[in-house]
């Protein structure tokens, strides 16, 4: 299995103690009662899903961070990270042992009867005053207000910084405990989601110590991140509920009940709420979970992989990669236990998932052994190497520097050795790399675990100067309907798909390809006689010389309004014409992936994702796009 890391969180004293907490995750502003169903809040251009050239750059903010690392909001600002950014994940909520509910309290990790169960830092949530220099407004806080501590802080940085949203993370690898009850049924289901709007996004929190209230965090989260480790799978923390046989189902479930209910509120506020997901990198906790179920995803905006951890210091006896992007072939290990991210994103863009729904998950830490005998990957070593917060585990800020730096392009993997102790972390040579990858495969963006690892974005400023300079990304949700870019849109009036289209030329159905037009799966060109359906994101690629596109039939070689012309194909009056579509007629048992093609009641469909029983036509904003009449 692939192994998550813990982390430290800290309580206030009157707490106790700092304890042991969640660990990895994967990871414009309204009036305050804006949420609880007042007027409409007016959508404004930051309701865009990125807008870093079309990709995402999604971090990590921990609730212990604010802690002994000392890690606040007004770093994000100082450091110019908060600029290439386009989400924050607020790290984490926890679900209720009893109700079943999201909830907020002041309990430190370990008091519950096992542990996280009760677990809360209200105190860090929206408790803790901040004082002007400390504050990203550099206001200090009264003692008076409803809202302060990290919430009110990331809603300041809102403020500065438009383009951001901020998205709570549900669960991490602590606080998973309590998901599959909460999804098992479709009352505890529609209860959960409920109390978990009602709580973060309408922002009414509990009262604590003079802090909270009614609408008190209103305007402050975008929507949710789903840290479920892991659906069906024993892999997750030890004492984790766990159905074997039911939970993926219920996850797909539980995800549509979060649209249902977002989607419902959107209609009062008139603002639009996302839904990501942290996706594991095993591929059998991915199909434990059912993680690469494409219906999973008409539900997500996109999930965001698992891009570390592939290794680490509980093989205590073995130096190893734990963010590698390619399978290393000297990997010692079992070929189900050597983990690669490409083998990852392969696992979900083989299944029928749109790679632009997809982040890749890079680490501002790394993992690492003590008394190794190698520079070399895969050499012996004889325990964890010491960490600031947790043996094996440290942050980039302090590894940067650390012995003599090693990077391997082929395996797109970088290390250090100091002759003692050996650590795997990624540098700014590998999340170059890593960058050119997402690129190169179309993916949505990137992601990190954590930001405090990182204070001053070394690795962020590779990552969002290489993406801006890439071809634009197509981190649009293909399920949104209003999606101005959406070439699939039927209400786009400049639909480059639309075969009524009153400025096509006449002679193919589909509009010419043009070398500076982005296209997204489903979308129908002609170029040179052909018509060729996208099968994900494309630009500047050419039809016929490139993979992204699938070819179709041949458009009419004569001009299909002659009347002269015995065998035009598309003369309704033409004697011969036998009224068939060239494509394979829509079958309900079949699979289909984006860029298929398929003829139903005389007209022919384009999928545009992964669809099996949906009648093309069926459903307005469905899995099938109209070609054109046959």
């Amino acid at each position: 299995m692939i192994r998550r890391r813990t982390r430290r969180r800290g309580i206030v004293a009157a707490l106790a103690t700092a304890a042991t907490a969640a660990s990895l995750a994967l990871a414009a502003p309204m009036a305050a009662n804006a949420e609880g169903g007042s007027a409409p809040a007016e959508a404004t251009a930051t309701d865009a899903p990125s807008a870093l050239n079309g990709y995402r750059n999604v971090g990590y903010f921990t609730q212990w961070g604010v802690y002994g690392r000392g890690f606040q909001a007004k770093q994000l600002d100082v450091s110019g990270v908060a600029d290439d950014l386009t989400h924050i994940n607020y790290a984490f909520g926890n679900i209720h042992y009893q109700t079943l509910e999201c909830f907020i309290a002041n309990k430190a990790q370990g008091e519950g009867p096992t542990g996280s169960d009760g677990a809360g830092d209200a105190w860090a949530d929206f408790g803790m005053g901040y004082t002007a220099a400390n504050s990203v407004a550099g206001v200090a806080d009264t003692w008076d207000q409803p809202l302060a501590g990290s919430f009110n802080q990331l809603k300041q940085l809102k403020e500065k910084h438009p383009q951001l949203k901020v998205m709570l993370s549900l669960g991490g690898w602590t606080w998973s405990k309590n998901f599959s009850a909460a999804a098992a049924t479709e009352q505890s289901r529609q209860n959960f989601v409920s109390s978990c709007i009602d709580l973060y996004i309408k922002g009414n929190l509990p009262v604590i110590d003079g802090r909270g209230g009614d609408g008190a965090a209103a305007g402050l989260f975008d929507g949710f991140d789903l840290d479920w480790e892991w659906p069906g799978s024993p892999n997750g923390l030890e004492g984790n509920i766990v159905d074997v046989e039911h939970d993926a189902a219920n996850f797909k479930a539980l995800v549509h009940e979060f649209r249902t209910q977002l989607d419902a509120l959107s209609a009062t506020t008139g603002k639009d709420y996302q839904i990501s997901a942290f996706l594991p990198a095993n591929i059998a906790d991915i199909e434990s979970g059912g993680w690469n179920d494409p219906e999973l995803f008409q539900d997500l905006d996109y999930g965001n992989i698992q891009g570390y951890d592939l290794h680490g210091a509980w093989d205590p006896e073995l130096t190893g990669h734990q963010g590698n992007l390619y399978p290393d072939p000297a990997d010692p290990r079992p070929e189900d236990k050597s983990f690669s991210i490409e083998q990852a994103v392969d696992a979900y863009v083989g299944a029928g998932i749109a790679p632009a729904q997809l982040g890749l998950g890079m680490a501002m830490y790394g993992r690492g052994w003590k008394g190794a005998a190698s520079a070399d990957a895969w050499g012996t070593a004889n325990g964890a190497a010491p960490g600031t917060w947790e043996a094996g585990n440290e942050d980039y800020d302090k590894l940067k520097n650390l012995g003599t730096g090693y990077y391997d392009a082929a395996v797109g993997a970088a290390w250090r050795y100091d002759g003692d102790q050996w650590w795997s972390y990624d540098s700014t040579e590998s999340v170059a790399q890593k960058a050119a990858f997402i690129a190169d495969q179309h993916l949505g963006g990137g992601m990190w675990w954590d930001l405090s690892g990182d204070r001053q974005g070394e690795l962020t400023t590779v990552v969002s100067d290489a993406l801006r300079a890439a071809t634009p990304g197509g981190a649009t949700d293909p399920t949104n309907p209003t999606d101005p870019t959406d070439p699939t849109d039927p209400t786009d009036p400049t639909d480059p798909t639309d075969p009524t289209d009153p400025t096509d030329p006449g002679e193919c159905a589909a509009a010419a390809w043009d070398s500076s037009a982005v296209y997204t799966g489903g979308a129908v060109v002609s170029y040179e006689g052909v018509e060729y359906t996208a099968k994900w994101w494309t630009q500047g690629d050419t039809p016929g010389a490139a993979d992204v596109w699938a070819q179709g039939a041949a458009c009419a070689p004569t001009d299909p309004t002659d009347p002269t012309d015995p065998t035009d194909p598309t003369d309704p009056t033409d004697p011969t014409d036998p009224g068939e579509c060239a494509a394979d007629a829509w079958d309900a048992a079949a699979v289909y992936t984006g860029g298929d093609v398929v003829s139903y009641e005389g007209s022919k469909w384009s999928a545009q994702w992964w669809t099996q029983g949906e009648a093309p036509g069926s459903q307005q904003w469905g899995a099938w796009a109209l070609v054109g009449t046959c």
